[in-house]
């Protein structure tokens, strides 16, 4: 099984009006982890940025200046992605990893779009691994009951350390929940 792990912050939360500026990325192959790498990147936009963005991510505009343009960051993301599928074989994608990912794979899909590319399926079969998902079920279930269930919330729960919105902290922590619940996780189905 082949799982690219990614998080992103963004200058705000419309995926059509706001950008990507970190994208962090943990690629792993058959349960061993073949990469960890995270870009930070200019908007897109200068226009769209909103100051409430930039200040949960402790990113100011200066900073933003330094960061690779959208298109190194898309040729740089691609490199990392082609050692491991091969994007003209239909059977050979990853799945994408998260946490509340749709968000993710929305923003990450309007990237590409950005970028002129429109082979972003090309990368990901949409069979979306939510860790956020399965936690809820677990909730639901009366495996687990806390106070919400942000990411935060749920890495202290499970002695995780965090340093939230940090994109690359945000995805390890979301891939070290995902392996602390996956036992939690059973169902047998049984033929009548």
């Amino acid at each position: 099984m082949k799982i690219w792990w990614f998080d992103v912050e963004t200058t705000g939360l419309n995926y059509e009006k706001n950008d990507i500026i970190s994208l962090a990325c943990v690629i792993e192959i058959d349960g061993e982890v073949k990469e960890k790498f995270k870009l930070n990147i200019q908007p897109f936009d200068w226009e769209n940025i909103e100051q409430s963005a930039l200040n949960i991510n402790k990113i100011t505009k200066e900073q933003l200046k330094t960061f690779m343009t959208p298109k190194q960051a898309h040729a740089k993301l691609k490199s990392y992605l082609e050692k491991y599928v091969d994007p003209y074989n239909s059977d050979d994608k990853f799945q994408p990893g998260g946490y509340n990912n749709d968000f993710d794979i929305k923003f990450m899909a309007n990237f590409f779009k950005k970028c002129e590319d429109k082979y972003f399926g090309s990368w990901i079969d949409f069979h979306k691994l939510d860790v956020q998902s399965i936690i809820q079920f677990l909730h639901l279930k009366g495996a687990i009951n806390l106070p919400n269930y942000r990411l935060e919330t749920v890495a202290k729960h499970f002695g995780i350390t965090i340093d939230s919105h940090d994109a690359l902290s945000d995805i390890r922590a979301t891939r070290e929940i995902a392996y602390k619940i996956l036992p939690r996780v059973s169902y047998n189905e049984t033929k009548n």
